[in-house]
Parts: C-alpha cells; structure tokens; sequence
C-alpha cells in the first residue's frame, strides 16, 4: 500500500494564464456527452427493433465500460504528457467514426440487411469497443485539468462539480434530442448523434490551444488504486455507481414494460424520465453543491443515503408519477456525492499524478458498467424489481461505509486540515 506523500504545488503559471479555456473545454465536452446520451432514449426500442435480446445490449454496455477501464489510465497520463488538445481531438475523431459506422449498421438491422450474431458483434465493436475506448478519454482529461488550476478545497470541489453539471446538462440535453427525435423514427437520433460529436472535434480543433511545453509532464506518475490516500474514495464511487448501473440499462425496458408504450413512444417517455434525473443532477452540482460549502466525504455520505430513498422508490411498480420521482431523488444524490468523490482524492496527490488518479476514477466508474448491466438485465428477466432492489442495498452500503471509515470519518472535518499538516 503505497505511503501518504505531501501534495505538490498543483498550478503552474501557464495553466494560470489558459483559465478562460475552461469553458471552451466544458462546451465541447457538452456537446459529445450530448450526442452519447442521446442514445439512451432509444437504445431499448431500438434493439426491439432490430431484434436483440435484453441481455445483448447489457453486454454491448458493459463492453464499453470495459474498454473504458483499459483505457482510462492510459488517456489519463497521456493528457499531462502529450496535452490536452491531441488526446482530446484523437478521442473525438474516434468516437465521431465509431458512431457513424454505429448508425449505418443499426439500419442495415432495421431493413434485416443484417442479423443475429453479426449484427450483435458489429454493436460490441463499434458501440461497445471503438466507441467505449475513445470517450475514456474525456472525463480524466477534464478532471486532471481541473485539478491542475485549482488550488484549495472549495475550488477544487466547485471545478469538479462544474465537471459534472456539464455531464447532467447533457445528459439532460440528450433526453430531450433523442425522445423528440425518436419521433421522427428511430433513424433520426442515430443521425444527430454523430453530427453532434463532428461538432465538438471542430470546435476543439479550431480553437483550443495547445499546452506550451513547461506545462506539459514528460512521464507522469503512476497512482495505485491500493493508495491508502484514495482507494477509500474508489470503493465508495465503485459502490454508487454499481447501483446506478443495475438500473440505467433497464430503464427503458422497465418503462415500456410497467406503462405499456410502443417502440416509439417508450423512446420518448424514456427521454423524459431520464431528464428528469438529468435535472436533479443539475440542481444538485450547479446549486447545492456550490452552496454547501462541506467537504468531499460529507458529500458522499449526505448524497448516497438520498439516492438510497430514490432506489426504493423505484422497486415497486406505483405508477409513473412515483417512477419519474425516484429518478429525481436518485439524480439529486448522486449529483450531491460524485463531486466529493472525484475531488477528494485529488487534494491528498501530487500534481504529477493527477492525470492517472482521473484515470483510476473514470476507470472504477467504467468497472461498474462491466458487470452491472449484465447482473441488471439477467435480475430484469428473473423480477423486474429486482435491480431497483439491489441497487438500494448497494448504495446503503456505502452511505454506511463513509460515515464509518477512519480517513473518511476524519475527513468531516476537512481535507485542508490534511493538506496543511502534510506540507
């Protein structure tokens, strides 16, 4: 386990110099985190569609999770020693290619130009592998910038939680595109979706610039996900995740199931459920968080055991009033906790392992999606209240887990307190 080492300085006077990027940065992260979430709306009527089994797109998801996994350390690094700009507009290039190539085939299943195990290993490459693979680059790049400018604690839970609304923002954005378009056939999304992305590349390319060389860090540090300094933090965001996985990749089929829609109108009433969790997010890390002021476990503890309440309301079928509710609460939680999940860590390391600690936290979000989606679906076709279920069990855990831990316990007080005894 490897030893506590005092944190480094963590801006330099370039990165100092380059703030106002930070919102280019974040508009192109909208608008390819727009463009992924669009798909959620469709994913379960669209696999209908072209006749897959609930199991096949829970495996189509959980591929992605793991190509993220394998990756994120490895965009993490390359982030602090190449810059942000080249990972950047490589992984959107990626991602933008893969989704093309994920809209021609998705058609060609719809007009049984291709099916069965074809069809399925062309949604595993391109959806799961390619596409998977490229967005890991994304959430480790903005996070390890983020903790490259700031310097305190408040700061650098404001920074992550701005990290976050942009991702509900999308996510919120992503509802609305892809129902409303799912309107129009499910083709239509499959379209945007790409152009969204094209979009981003363009603007990162024409208008972000690069590092000078005196930011950049030749070989970054590696960061053990053993760390006694985070893994307390890993575990809890391994946890809350777990239980968010086992319900986000059934949400449409729980809706369709439990309120009877068609193909069509289940895409948009699956937007809109999801945008009302979207919602919560944003209340939650543009509004709540900032105004709070507590430190990174405080957060993880108050917003895991709201998000709990959210999963039990979820388990019994009550109708959708009660369905769209508990998707706020849960919404409502995880945007209160992740903040102090991402940030906290990063207040205990030094600035030339931040890019790998963005990786190992993106990295243990995507370990989550490796098998909860599978473990959601399989408990889906056994009850359908069975994911709900789990994923409440799951998320107690860790409510308990930070109000017990010792460097969690300890960390009530504040992570300055810490910083200022390690230097």
């Amino acid at each position: 386990m490897t030893a506590h080492h005092p944190p480094g300085p963590t801006v330099t006077p370039e990165a100092a110099q380059r703030k106002p990027q930070v919102s280019l940065l974040l508009g192109a992260i909208f608008l390819v985190f727009l463009g992924h979430m669009s798909l959620s709306p469709i994913l379960a009527p669209l696999s209908r569609e072209v006749g897959l089994a609930e199991w096949q797109v829970g495996a189509t998801v959980s591929t992605a999770a793991l190509a993220l996994v394998l990756t994120s350390q490895f965009w993490g690094r390359r982030s602090q020693s190449l810059g942000r700009k080249p990972v950047l507009v490589t992984a959107f290039a990626i991602a933008t290619a893969a989704m093309i190539g994920f809209a021609i085939v998705a058609w060609l299943g719809m007009t049984g130009a291709i099916t069965g195990t074809a069809l399925f290993v062309a949604f595993l490459l391109l959806r799961g592998v390619v596409f998977g693979g490229a967005i890991a680059a994304v959430p480790p790049t903005a996070q390890a910038y983020i903790a490259d400018i700031t310097t305190d604690e408040k700061a650098r839970v404001k920074g992550m939680a701005g990290v976050g609304s942009v991702q509900a923002m999308a996510m919120v954005g992503g509802a609305v595109v892809g129902g409303a378009l799912s309107t129009f056939g499910l083709m239509v999304p499959l379209i945007a979706i790409p152009v969204l992305m094209a979009a981003a590349l363009l603007l990162l390319a024409t208008r972000l610039r690069p590092e000078s060389r005196h930011e950049l860090i030749p070989s970054p540090a590696h960061v053990s996900p053993l760390d006694s300094r985070v893994w307390p933090f890993l575990a809890a965001g391994f946890g809350m995740y777990t239980s968010l996985g086992f319900i986000q990749v059934i949400m449409g089929f729980l809706i369709q199931d439990r309120l009877d829609l068609e193909s069509a109108l289940t895409g948009v009433v699956t937007g809109g459920t999801l945008l009302a969790a979207g919602i919560g997010l944003i209340l939650a890390q543009a509004i709540i968080v900032p105004r709070v002021n507590w430190t990174p476990p405080r957060l993880l503890c108050a917003g895991s055991t709201t998000a709990v309440f959210g999963f039990i309301l979820l388990t019994p079928d009550l109708g959708p009033i009660p369905l769209v509710a508990a998707n706020v609460l849960i919404g409502i939680g995880l945007g209160i906790a992740t903040p102090g999940y991402t940030a906290g860590p990063t207040l205990l390391v030094r600035r030339d392992e931040q890019g790998a600690l963005a990786g190992l936290v993106n990295a243990t979000n995507g370990l989550t999606f490796v098998i909860a989606p599978i473990a959601g679906t399989v408990l889906y076709g056994t009850a359908p209240h069975l994911p709900a279920l789990v994923g409440a069990v799951i998320m107690a855990t860790v409510a308990l887990f930070t109000l017990t831990h010792p460097r969690l316990r300890r960390g009530f007080r504040s992570h300055s307190e810490d910083m200022r005894q390690a230097r």
